[in-house]
């Protein structure tokens, strides 16, 4: 099978995906391992790759998110038991005595703790912070799930423009200079960004603020379509007042050893568990039945990340993505060889949907960089059109595993993340693009 066939099938495989996704065909898990599989037949039978070839892809594909999985299922069990304990309802009851009703409070107060909480580059790690923290009083005041994932993902992602940030070091290895010689050309970019953020959370404050007014008693309707939480009587009975303080040093203290990065993510939250409700629940029969009553929605978006992972590992694994990456830049016509940087920075958050960071940065950025030698454009400046542009839609993107932990925790479809992100962050990464030109930082 030539290269244009499997460059091809890969891109047929991924909008398959989307499509189901966005059309609510099928459940995301489904979506995935289904498509998957008939891709991975078609490239066995057709001779690309051995059986054992394949299974060899699937193996590192789950491999590569089976962390995240084992991940989110402790996290969402640490998070629930301590809400269970009621270590939130004291903590929202301070916060909103801070901002009372005020929504574009609540909202600026999410923009920033993402944006301190993402400063150690870790995408789980602040939707870890931040969702948690946040959706309770997103509840309270009957705002919008979605509205809150897209402010914590427009913040995330400028701050992923961070020397450390995985997308910023990929850009930096590939040509070949340090990452802070790239990032401090890229710092002009990313203040602009980090005002849009801000503006972002002032914007969609106030938008949550009108729909609020206008839906007046039907407000307290409306959010019932999110309320997944027990009854009020048994969030009483399992309520520990008494253990507030343990619960705060104990949730305090994974976060902390979470962002040192000493142990795997998953364990962190594994002890954490262990604990919290070693100390706050006893007896094997009231600890089996607060386990259970967390599992569903670990288990359910789990399932999703592992099924990710088999699509990444037969398109990603395999060199497809790769493949798709060169195709794509054999598309772009001669004649605006000089304006690459622009056409890949407007075609970047579309692209997201479509390449994971690695077979972005490390399959399609050389080969653009190769395209742009030919017409004298400078590689830094299509590295940094591609970082800058991509990060936007880092966090909306299916094929990042991230992004199932945070729609998992918020309790938001992939699909309706998608459909409430993707204008707002094309328009943020067009505006950061304009920037750069304006700026200097990217010239023709």
């Amino acid at each position: 099978m030539s290269d244009t066939i499997l460059a091809l099938l890969g891109f047929a495989t991924v909008i398959t995906v989307i499509v189901l996704l966005l059309r609510n065909v099928t459940v995301p898990a489904l979506a995935f391992v289904s498509v998957s599989t008939i891709t991975a037949a078609i490239l066995v039978a057709t001779g690309a790759f051995t059986l054992d070839e394949m299974a060899g892809f699937i193996k590192e594909g789950v491999k590569g998110v089976h962390g995240t999985a084992i991940l989110f299922i402790f996290s969402v069990l640490f998070f629930g038991v301590m809400t269970d304990a009621g270590m939130f309802d004291k903590i929202i009851g301070a916060l909103m005595k801070k901002v009372g009703n005020n929504v574009v409070g609540v909202a600026l107060m999410t923009c920033l703790i993402a944006i301190i909480g993402h400063l150690d580059g870790g995408g789980a790690s602040t939707f870890l912070i931040t969702i948690p923290a946040m959706l309770p009083v997103y509840k309270r005041l009957h705002m919008r799930r979605e509205t809150l994932l897209l402010i914590c993902v427009t913040s995330m992602g400028v701050m992923n423009l961070l020397p450390w940030g995985g997308p910023t070091m990929r850009a930096a290895s590939v040509l070949g200079v340090e990452s802070n010689d790239l990032w401090s050309q890229i710092l002009p970019m990313q203040i602009v960004g980090l005002v849009l953020a801000v503006g972002t959370a002032i914007f969609w404050g106030l938008q949550e603020k009108k729909r609020i007014a206008k839906l007046g008693d039907a407000a307290v309707e409306d959010v019932g379509k999110y309320d997944d939480s027990d009854s009020e009587e048994k969030n009483n009975e399992l309520a520990r007042p008494k253990n507030f303080i343990f619960n705060v040093i104990l949730t305090l203290a994974v976060i902390i050893v979470l962002v040192m990065d000493i142990f795997p993510s998953y364990y962190v939250f594994m002890v954490g568990c262990a604990l919290g409700i070693l100390v706050n629940y006893r007896g094997k029969k009231l600890q089996n039945s607060i386990i259970k009553s967390h599992a569903s929605a670990g288990l359910s978006m789990a399932s999703t990340i592992l099924c990710a992972g088999v699509f990444l590992g037969v398109l990603s694994k395999s060199g497809i993505m790769e493949k798709m990456a060169i195709m794509m830049a054999s598309v772009i016509p001669a004649s605006l060889g000089r304006f690459l940087p622009v056409i890949i920075g407007v075609l970047s958050v579309p692209l997201a949907l479509l390449f994971d960071t690695d077979s972005y940065f490390y399959g399609l950025l050389p080969v653009l960089i190769s395209v742009g030698n030919q017409f004298g454009v400078n590689p830094a400046h299509i590295a940094i059109a591609m970082v800058v542009c991509r990060n936007c839609a880092t966090f909306i993107s299916p094929v990042a595993p991230a992004t199932y932990l945070g729609i998992g925790l918020a309790g938001v479809e992939i699909k309706d993340h998608i459909k409430y992100c993707f204008g707002w962050q094309w328009g943020v990464s067009i505006i950061c693009l304009v920037a750069g030109l304006i700026l200097g930082v990217i010239h023709f």
